[in-house]
């Protein structure tokens, strides 16, 4: 028994390798399929893992520099890595099970979604456990925590966004699965009541030189880079003794960007294998089912909604975080959400331009940007002794959201 829970349920990439075995074997896929899938999936684990750790490898020293320069206490407990080896396998076993009662949800309710976004079927459980773990839960109580809390997003938050999502494709038959969700809906809340839909951002002409916002990989490596060279000017202890500034945000900005690229490969790897074993299953057992897509889907057909939402969250939320670290509203030092600024407020302003044109769109960002920051500052603070520097980086989203939600419901139940 010790063999299996120390080195199958606490190896990710091992635990997720034979959950898409079970899945092909259960469709009665040719053995060659089967071990394909299997070893694909763990490849797509190991590769994903390893580009997080290169973002959270780049973001770390700027957090603890100016911690250090402003003299703020910087969290002991878990890192982001280590935190994933103790409780892997419980966020596997969370996202198996959350996906039985998915499933289940979809099949036996009027909710049809079917949540088709790879990684975020391993990230929200991911979120959710490290809530429970803040908030005093182990073993069962937390795997139950983190496979009912996964289930119900996976369902019901693509459902509730559909209308928004339609209106701003003219396409009924998809569902956007991804943790722009809270954004999305109060970007489309608020555009739709300032908006003005004859004035779309598409009457604009994009620039050519800035198409290289597109790409989140550069652009993310810009702005690290930017960033580092800032951080560097106000904390010199972000450069080791004897170092180069310069070229050490050159280094970040190389390192963020490539660790973007793998992330990204490796999410691919997940999505082509672990999605196949699910949703053969899904097809057969949910008639009428809509599937929920990752938000580049969105991307199409609002191009320069994007663009605009990008920038437009970048400019605010940066500004909203040398407010918050300088006033320490959240007792933490944030940096600026490159990330959720490009995919989730990218998504956000399609969303607004879709109930409010170019108006609804640059407002509803700005709203959203808003939620954006303190969602990533509130979760950031609740999880110092687990994720706190992955959720500086991906969080001021649903991820933020649920995560602070596994934490109120762990401290609720920690106790028993």
């Amino acid at each position: 028994m010790n063999f299996v829970t120390d080195y199958i349920l606490k190896n990710p990439p091992v635990l997720l390798g034979i959950i898409a075995m079970i899945g092909l074997l259960v469709q009665r896929k040719p053995f060659a399929e089967v071990v394909k899938g299997t070893l694909t999936a763990s490849f797509g684990m190991v590769a994903l893992t390893a580009g997080v750790n290169m973002l959270v490898g780049t973001i770390a020293p700027i957090n603890a520099a100016v911690q250090t320069q402003l003299g703020v206490a910087v969290s002991d407990g878990l890192s982001d890595i280590t935190f994933t080896a103790e409780y892997g396998g419980t966020v596997g076993l969370a996202m198996f099970f959350g996906l039985v009662i998915h499933l289940l949800i979809a099949r036996f309710t009027p909710v049809k979604t079917i949540f088709l976004t790879g990684h975020m079927l391993w990230w929200f459980p991911f979120v959710i456990v490290a809530g429970g773990v803040e908030g005093g839960l182990t073993g069962i109580p937390l795997l139950i925590l983190g496979a009912v809390l996964s289930a119900c997003y996976w369902s019901f938050m693509p459902w509730i966004m559909r209308k928004y999502v339609w209106d701003a494709t003219g396409d009924d038959s998809f569902l956007i699965g991804h943790p722009t969700g809270i954004l999305s809906l109060v970007s489309g809340f608020v555009a739709k009541r300032v908006g003005n839909k004859e004035k779309s951002t598409e009457d604009l002409k994009v620039p050519e030189n800035l198409s290289f916002f597109r790409e989140i990989s550069i652009t993310g490596a810009l702005v690290m880079f930017l960033m580092n060279v800032v951080i560097g000017l106000i904390a010199p202890v972000l450069v080791p003794e004897g170092g180069n500034l310069v070229m050490f945000a050159v280094d970040a900005g190389l390192n963020f960007g490539a660790g973007l690229l793998i992330m990204l490969y490796g999410v691919r790897l997940l999505i082509n294998q672990i999605i196949p074993a699910f949703q053969g299953i899904a097809e057969k057992v949910v008639p009428g089912a809509k599937p929920a897509f990752d938000v580049p889907i969105l991307f199409n057909y609002r191009p320069n909604a994007v663009i605009i939402g990008f920038i437009v969250a970048m400019i605010t939320s940066t500004i909203l975080v040398v407010i918050a670290n300088t006033t320490n509203v959240f007792g933490i030092l944030i940096v600026p959400l490159v990330i959720t600024s490009f995919f989730e407020c990218g998504g956000a302003a399609v969303i607004g331009e879709g109930q409010g044109g170019l108006r609804g769109a640059i407002i509803g960002t700005i709203t959203a940007s808003v939620v954006m920051v303190a969602l990533v500052g509130i979760s950031a603070a609740l999880f110092s002794t687990t994720i706190q520097n992955w959720i500086l980086i991906f969080g001021g989203n649903d991820l933020s959201l649920w995560g602070i939600l596994g934490e109120l419901i762990g401290k609720l139940f920690g106790g028993f």
